[in-house]
């Protein structure tokens, strides 16, 4: 798989993708990370990405010239491939999307920065996201979250595949849990105890407990992700 980050600031990146699972993965060649730079395809001399928007207003917003430039340049014009433009104004990205991005064969995010985009570049896009209702500098963090994310998703990236399967957010039997609560040695510690079940050895006993951990964690802190029946 390859993902491709247009930004303004490929620096920053620098470090981020160089540990853990993100590391192994570009080691054993089944994901690559492709850095590109917007100023690349700035306007003249001093390689302008960004002007003042029509009508008026505060700051400055990236030029749809040179975003188009970019992305035409970046696309390898294959079959499993998106485009994404990480915005404020776009869906709430989650781990459905997650999956869906690691099956693909090319994942390109775009990076905003200033005030935004011109309007425009939204017609030379397959779909924004968001990781959330808040506002930050750029898209640089929102793409390392979502790098990391699909990443560790991709086929062949995590020795165990279950690791993925039984966490936070994923469906089981067609509920979406929080993961349940995960125990280690020290079996006590400062009069906390480990559950007993989890000592048993009983896989169906432990299967039935973890399941109802998670649905009670779930209804706890997230009731808004549980599907209605």
């Amino acid at each position: 798989m390859l993902i491709s980050i247009i930004t303004l600031f490929p620096e920053m990146f620098q470090g981020v993708f160089d540990y853990s699972i993100i590391k192994r993965a570009k080691e054993k060649k089944l994901v690559e990370i492709n850095l590109v730079n917007l100023r690349d395809f700035g306007i003249g001399n001093h390689k302008t990405v960004d002007d003042k928007p029509y009508g008026g207003g505060t700051g400055m917003v990236l030029k749809v010239d040179v975003l188009e430039k970019a992305v035409a340049n970046t696309k390898k014009g294959i079959k499993s491939e998106k485009v994404i433009l990480l915005d404020p104004k776009g869906e709430v990205y989650d781990q459905k999307i997650a999956k869906n991005f690691s099956k693909l064969d090319h994942l390109i995010l775009i990076c905003g920065r200033y005030e935004g985009f011109d309007e425009r570049i939204r017609n030379f896009i397959d779909a924004e996201i968001s990781i959330g209702d808040y506002v930050l500098s750029g898209g640089e963090i929102p793409a390392m979250a979502i790098t990391d994310s699909v990443v560790r998703l991709v086929k062949g990236v995590l020795p165990k595949e279950e690791a993925t399967v039984f966490e936070s957010f994923s469906e089981i039997e067609n509920q979406k849990l929080l993961e349940y609560p995960q125990y280690t040695r020290p079996e006590e510690y400062k009069g906390l105890k480990v559950p007993k079940v989890l000592l048993s050895g009983n896989e169906k006993e432990i299967k039935e407990f973890r399941q109802k951990e998670a649905l009670k964690t779930t209804k706890k802190r997230r009731p808004d992700i549980l599907k209605s029946k």
